[in-house]
């Protein structure tokens, strides 16, 4: 079983949840690919988002024309290279013009040096993570993954933020509760594992109301965080503790390997999202399946209107 075969229905749900709260304005940057014009196109036909092409005019339409896509009803902000498409797509949010970013075909680091700008970025207090919204067959709700795509090797500061981003997203997608482990390779807290010691640390962090929002349980290994009967040999007795629903792994190179395990061994597909920006960042890879980029949309949209409605309660 791969990703592409797989039955996905809580991204189904997701979709469908996203589609009916209507669409937003999504500043594409630098698509001058048949993926990244494909991934922003079929987003629109089925009213997820209204895509503003952002990038070189000649060669977005030339990338078009060969996949044999009509780009004409969408509009397109010409640039002149890719640095300049990542600064106009995020000047773009900062005019209120777009309520989301999606990334293109540039390189991922490029969009993110132009949210990250001091003077022109999208940065918030909040420090900058990526999730993946996994819908993993056999599982009645969909599974987040933290980090595995921007924070290297996070500090017990940087695990805070990373932490909150997930729990944020989590409620905006009605995880109810919301149940939190701290991955490590033990359940044990050990001197000579950090990732053992900062799983203790955010947890207390939570009892103190540091972090806020959710259940949080930590170190778990990944048999016991998921599965209650390895819980349960383990005599780990806890609201989480083999039923969570939110993983934080703890570096990039642990998150990416078990995100990427369960898409290619698993069947798992995989939603990409980056938040602790002003607006959410849709990343998605070319091994993405149609589904998994929809899905990354789907979630973006649920996010802005979520953001929009805060703003309009405090008057922000």
């Amino acid at each position: 079983m791969n990703a592409s075969t797989a039955p996905h229905p809580n991204y189904d749900r997701l979709i469908a949840a996203a589609r009916g709260a209507g669409p937003v304005t999504v500043a594409v940057a630098h698509p001058c690919d048949r993926n990244a014009l494909e991934a922003a196109l079929d987003a629109a036909r089925i009213g997820l988002i209204h895509p503003i092409l952002v990038g070189p005019r000649a060669r977005i339409q030339k990338a078009a024309d060969e996949a044999g896509f009509d780009i004409s009803a969408l509009t397109i902000i010409d640039t002149p290279h890719s640095h300049a498409s990542a600064a106009r797509a995020v000047e773009l949010v900062r005019e209120g013009k777009a309520q989301a970013l999606m990334k293109g075909s540039l390189h991922t680091d490029e969009l993110m040096g132009a949210v990250v700008a001091a003077d022109t970025g999208l940065r918030t207090a909040r420090r900058l993570s990526h999730c993946f919204v996994m819908d993993v067959p056999g599982r009645a709700e969909p599974l987040i993954i933290t980090d595995a795509a921007v924070n290297i090797n996070p500090g017990l500061a940087e695990k805070v933020d990373i932490v909150q981003n997930a729990i944020d997203l989590a409620q905006v997608l009605k995880f109810d509760p919301v149940k939190v482990a701290i991955l490590a390779a033990v359940e044990t807290v050990s001197a000579k594992m950090p990732s053992t010691i900062d799983a203790a640390a955010l947890c207390k962090m939570a009892d103190r109301g540091q972090i806020t929002g959710a259940i949080l349980d930590g170190p778990l290994a990944m048999d016991n965080a998921i599965d209650p009967e390895a819980a349960a040999i383990k005599n780990l007795v806890s609201p989480v503790a083999g039923r969570a629903n939110v993983l934080i792994a703890p570096d990039l190179e642990a998150g990416n390997m078990l995100a990427k395990s369960l898409t290619f061994m698993a069947g798992a597909g995989a939603a990409g999202i980056v938040l602790g920006a002003r607006v959410p960042i849709i990343l998605t890879s070319r091994a993405d399946s149609v589904e998994a980029r929809l899905a990354s949309c789907a979630v973006a949209v649920l996010l802005a209107h979520s953001k929009a409605a805060v703003a309009g309660a405090t008057g922000a």
